[in-house]
């Protein structure tokens, strides 16, 4: 069957899914696999479940016309994703970079969806499986996309360009995140760009830091940028207070002045700013611009403050890397209160420099004073350092109920794997 006509059973069905435990009636369920699965071995199990067609790679003893044989069903549902993408006009915004970039999506979609009908990323979902999955969610009416896009190694990006077709790209930052995959940070610089390579080719435009230099040598050959920054852009601002939310001044670009918000952390204001210029750009009135960036309140364990008792934590435990544990550690030292503590995971993906970066992690901590310090897992355990270590996250939860803190902040950040928040109980 070719895409076509498989497209023309999606728009009767349009509704795509890859998880049994998901599905629901009218589906039509692509049967993926894995090392650790076979989608195929469930796709009778999805008709009968009420799946309108199930798309298999291997053959069955079946000679329902509902089973759909392809010879790839991954390849299949992202030539169907290409395909509904190619049958829209409008603004699709590509979203990557090492931190920052669910959070700076959340914002811009708030912002959109304030003023146009926006469909976006769900959550942090970014990968292969997920953003074609997504665009198969945008609907006709759609007048903005924004889809987020995660890599661990090159030719990750590119890969997704092919089927989202971003007409504009943001670029959040390229730090020292995934180092195993991207072989360092000119690698993680190189990876990222395959967004702006995209966007060259396709005579795009692209929102950019104006603080980082970096981004300045990666968008040569583009044409149509728009900078924000701290000095310089079609928006710009400043951190006026980050305790405990961040407050923002906007300098120039706005006629409001100010915008308190509510997330925690001063290396939040690229982010903020970014959602800013994104929305003067496609003309959306200020006031709805404010209250949208206003309005937005993390959540997933993104730069959330939670309060336990009469302590305050400052929960940003989705993920880390040496880039965003240094930004999280030096913003948390600057806020003013007599009583701190650390609760830190260790670090992921970072190959043959995870050893040297947890050490500088731990130069970082002693240049600060704590009350207390906690360090879960991976390298930390390999570094010297003369802090409580725990192998996981439920050993430094069942420490922190034993310790009876009270009118204190605490910062608790690592890596996805290291399930941070648990110690929270």
């Amino acid at each position: 069957m070719g895409i076509e006509d498989l497209y023309s059973i999606y728009l009767q069905h349009p509704s795509v899914q890859t998880d049994t435990r998901k599905l629901a009636k009218g589906d039509i369920f692509f049967a993926l696999k894995g090392p650790s699965f076979n989608g195929n071995e469930f796709a009778q199990h999805a008709l009968k479940m009420g799946a309108a067609y199930a798309v298999i790679d291997e053959p069955v003893n079946d000679t329902d016309e509902r089973l759909i044989l392809v010879d790839d069903v991954l390849a299949t549902l992202q030539q169907l994703a290409k395909y509904h993408r190619e049958q829209f006009t409008i603004p699709f915004i590509g979203i990557t970079g090492s931190n920052g970039k669910t959070t700076t999506k959340e914002l811009v979609s708030m912002v959109l969806a304030s003023h146009y009908i926006t469909y976006t990323t769900q959550g942090n979902l970014n990968n292969h499986i997920v953003v074609p999955l997504t665009l198969l969610r945008i609907k006709k009416d759609a007048q903005m996309a924004v889809i987020e896009m995660g890599a661990n190694h090159q030719k990750e990006i590119e890969g997704y360009c092919v089927y989202a077709q971003p007409t504009h790209g943001i670029i959040t930052n390229a730090g020292k995140a995934h180092l195993e995959g991207f072989g360092g940070v000119e690698g993680v610089r190189k990876g990222k760009g395959e967004l702006y390579a995209y966007i060259r080719e396709h005579n795009g435009m692209v929102f950019a830091y104006d603080d980082y230099d970096y981004l300045h040598d990666m968008v040569k050959g583009i044409d149509n940028v728009e900078w924000y920054g701290t000095q310089n852009g079609i928006v710009t601002g400043h951190v006026i207070d980050s305790e405990p939310f961040l407050q923002v001044a906007i300098t120039n670009g706005t006629s409001f002045t100010a915008l308190d918000t509510q997330l925690v952390g001063a290396y939040n204001l690229p982010n903020i700013l970014c959602a800013v210029a994104v929305g003067k750009h496609f003309n959306i009135p200020d006031e709805k611009i404010k209250a949208a960036i206003e309005g937005y309140a993390p959540s997933n364990s993104r730069s959330q403050l939670v309060e336990k008792g009469s302590n305050k934590v400052i929960l940003d435990a989705y993920n880390a890397n040496p880039s965003s544990m240094k930004a999280a550690i030096e913003n948390f030292a600057k806020i003013d209160t007599p009583h701190k503590v650390l609760l830190l995971g260790g670090m992921m993906e970072l190959g043959d420099d995870s050893i040297q970066e947890h050490k500088s992690l731990i130069q970082l901590i002693n240049s600060n004073k704590w009350d207390s310090v906690v360090l879960v897992g991976g390298d930390f355990k390999n570094v010297q350092h003369p802090y409580q270590y725990f192998d996981n996250s439920l050993q430094a939860g069942e420490w922190l109920k034993k310790q009876g803190f009270e009118n204190t902040y605490l910062l608790v950040k690592g890596s996805r794997s290291m399930q941070m928040e648990k110690v929270l109980g």
